[in-house]
């Protein structure tokens, strides 16, 4: 089974930290980040989208954990 890459379907040229909502559907339950096998993204993409989610943790925007 192929996974298709979430950015360039929906043309999303560069990953946004402030963007919170996007960034959740990268993150399992437990608020940690998908690897890109399950997600399906480009190594690029994903370097850029675990800076975002990093920079967004650090911001208060998204949890470190969740249970």
């Amino acid at each position: 089974m192929i996974k298709k890459n979430y950015f360039k379907e929906n043309k999303i040229e560069h990953i946004d930290y402030k963007d919170v909502e996007t960034l959740k559907k990268f993150l399992t339950p437990h608020a940690r980040i998908q690897s890109r096998k399950r997600s399906g993204t480009p190594s690029v993409n994903q370097r850029e989208l675990s800076m975002a989610i990093k920079r967004a943790r650090f911001l208060g925007l998204l949890p470190y954990v969740s249970r």
